[in-house]
């Protein structure tokens, strides 16, 4: 009989990488609770529970909320939402270490640990790139799109409102948050092209992922662009023409939505935009409420996959999506290796991709049950609402105002764990024993 081996591994100390980068998003989900919670953010009276809703709302780029921010906070209030959103949206960690990379403090091991946890590198030369690439990019694209909307802005609304309506719809855009300062979102401007497209270009560029970006910009042609960046392109780009192509077909005589705009050219605008705000905008021109209920079942699926690695969007990531399809075509194949564009994936991206799979698929089922058992809602609402706040997209058919405490507090942490990533809930979960077992091999029937 074969006896186990026994694998020793060094017992680690102290809070694991990703309980601490969590930990962080805890605390500045906390300070903007109590900087929303004084008399001078608030134009009208907001509990502490919606305090702490939109905080979290905001630092997760989600966009789903309990009260309206434009007639509920003040320009102070709207000032703390738009710095939560930057701060949640290009991360914690890409501001301390371009603050300690500025001042010139050196970043030990276990920092870098932490910090590679979110920007996806651990070398001191890879995190100072990365840091400034990010600021770099983040704040070129925010001065063109406040440029472009204040065109729009301004005439409406005069100049300093017009400017800054311009400014927090850019950064809300940029992070993918989805907070208008609109009560129907962009609706009113679901034929304006001026306001759209740049919206639309804003949260496509952050979605992509600040990686792909940099590689964009250096690469001088498609083969000298990393794998990461190719999937990213490709996978980002199909899933914007299959969705518009999608919405389009299912929406166009639907009077709620597409039906009930006259021309051709708003009509395929407006179903562009849809497409491209479902996986993780959150902005809408379009009455999601009034979506036909394929397009909304559409709609949950371009949420759960989301956006790019090291972005501003959330889901499960365009790669994740595409690592599992290719997966699933190599055991139909009965090949043992993963390859695309000339490359090939080993077994750990595949674990790392069926883990996330996994535990995001577990984190939306138990959230679903908690929403249900509590609450008396339209289960296809309520289904929604939770991929739309784990994807941190913020689209919403109305279920999340009608949510009791304990419902939003499960919002709040489907949101909380979208944004800081379903395997951070893996390493919380997980048991760090020093020994381990190694059995022999075995074989389990499937299927």
């Amino acid at each position: 009989m074969a006896r186990p081996v026994i694998v020793r591994h060094r017992a680690r100390r102290g809070l694991p990488p990703p309980a601490l980068l969590a930990a962080l998003y805890l605390a500045v989900i906390v300070a903007g609770t109590i900087l929303l919670s004084m008399p001078i953010a608030q134009a009208r009276p907001v509990g502490l529970l919606d305090a702490f809703f939109t905080s979290t709302s905001a630092v997760t780029v989600t966009g789903l909320v309990t009260v309206d921010p434009a007639s509920h906070f003040t320009w102070f209030g709207e000032a703390v939402i738009m710095g939560l959103i930057q701060v949640g949206g290009l991360g914690l960690m890409t501001f301390a270490a371009f603050l300690l990379l500025t001042l010139g403090i050196s970043i030990g091991m276990p920092q870098r640990v932490v910090i590679g946890e979110e920007l996806g590198d651990t070398t001191m030369e890879g995190l100072a790139r990365l840091a400034k690439l990010i600021l770099l990019i983040a704040l070129v694209a925010e001065i063109a799109g406040t440029g472009i909307l204040a065109l729009t802005f301004v005439p409406e609304q005069g100049l300093w409102p017009g400017l800054w309506s311009a400014l927090f719809h850019t950064v809300s855009a940029f992070n993918n948050a989805g907070f208008a300062l609109q009560a129907d979102s962009l609706m009113g401007y679901v034929g304006d092209p001026l306001v759209s497209l740049p919206i639309a270009a804003m949260f496509i560029l952050g979605g992509l992922g600040f990686i792909v970006l940099g590689d964009l910009f250096q690469a001088r042609s498609w083969r000298e662009l990393s794998l990461h960046s190719k999937l990213m392109i490709v996978g980002s780009v199909l899933l914007l023409l299959l969705g518009w192509v999608l919405v389009a077909v299912l929406e166009w005589t639907n009077p709620r939505t597409l039906g009930g705009l006259a021309s051709t050219g708003d009509r395929l605008l407006a179903a562009f935009f849809q497409s491209a705000t479902t996986r993780t905008a959150g902005f809408n021109s379009l009455d999601t409420a009034g979506l036909e209920d394929a397009t909304t079942i559409l709609v949950m699926a371009l949420m759960f996959v989301g956006g790019g690695s090291t972005s501003t969007a959330g889901g499960i990531k365009v790669t994740t999506a595409i690592v599992l399809i290719l997966a699933t075509r190599a055991f139909f194949r009965r090949r043992q290796e993963l390859s695309v564009f000339g490359r090939s994936l080993g077994l750990e991206e595949v674990m790392k991709v069926m883990a996330l799979t996994t535990v995001s698929l577990a984190l939306i089922a138990l959230a679903l049950f908690l929403l249900s058992v509590r609450h008396e809602g339209d289960i296809f609402d309520l289904t929604f609402e939770t991929i739309s706040a784990f994807g941190t997209v913020g689209l919403s058919r109305g279920a999340t105002g009608d949510l009791d405490a304990f419902g939003q507090c499960v919002i709040c942490f489907v949101m909380f764990m979208g944004r800081v990533g379903p395997l951070t809930l893996g390493f919380f979960l997980a048991t760090r024993a020093t020994p381990r077992v190694a059995y022999p091999r075995g074989q389990v029937y499937l299927g």
